[in-house]
């Protein structure tokens, strides 16, 4: 078998399952779930789907029982959009290493001392409603320009414009 087919099965697994888990499942212990990656088998008889759960342990629990029962219909879903000969026994595996990443990011802020209480979308609010105030202000002070201008020029806008073509 080519070396590259491998990855391109485990893509097209990732996308079927992810999509099938967002817009087709309706089993209402699936919450919050993001399909990281998936890995197959060198024999295509396996595959492992790693999934991402956003929650309290108990709710991530909950959702990976949700996710185990609705095997079956996730991977027939795969099945239609594969077109290999067996459809691979999915498995899926929670994979922490989001919650990780996020607790490396908080040491590393503990580290430098930042505060963790003040999250970084309050500092960015101020900037931005401090830079939308000046804006503003500018923009104000454009549109009473504007308005003298066009006094000043006497144009009307209701008229048709001339056709520039036909010059002499």
């Amino acid at each position: 078998m080519k070396f590259h087919r491998l990855p391109r099965i485990a893509e097209v697994i990732r996308q079927a399952a992810s999509e099938t888990i967002l817009f087709r499942l309706q089993d209402p212990r699936v919450k919050s779930v993001t399909v990281t990656r998936a890995e197959v088998s060198g024999d295509l008889q396996h595959a492992k789907v790693f999934v991402s759960i956003m929650g309290s342990p108990k709710q991530q629990k909950l959702t990976m029982h949700g996710l185990e029962s609705a095997t079956g219909f996730i991977q027939a879903e795969v099945a239609k959009r594969l077109q290999t000969r067996f459809t691979p026994a999915l498995k899926f595996i929670s994979d922490e290493g989001v919650k990780k990443s996020i607790e490396i990011t908080r040491l590393i802020r503990e580290g430098l001392g930042q505060k963790d209480e003040e999250p970084v979308t309050s500092e960015n609010e101020v900037v931005k409603n401090e830079v939308e105030g000046e804006f503003e202000d500018e923009f104000e002070d454009e549109d009473e320009d504007e308005e003298e201008d066009d006094t000043e020029d006497g144009d009307n806008l209701d008229e048709s414009p001339t056709n520039h073509d036909n010059r002499p």
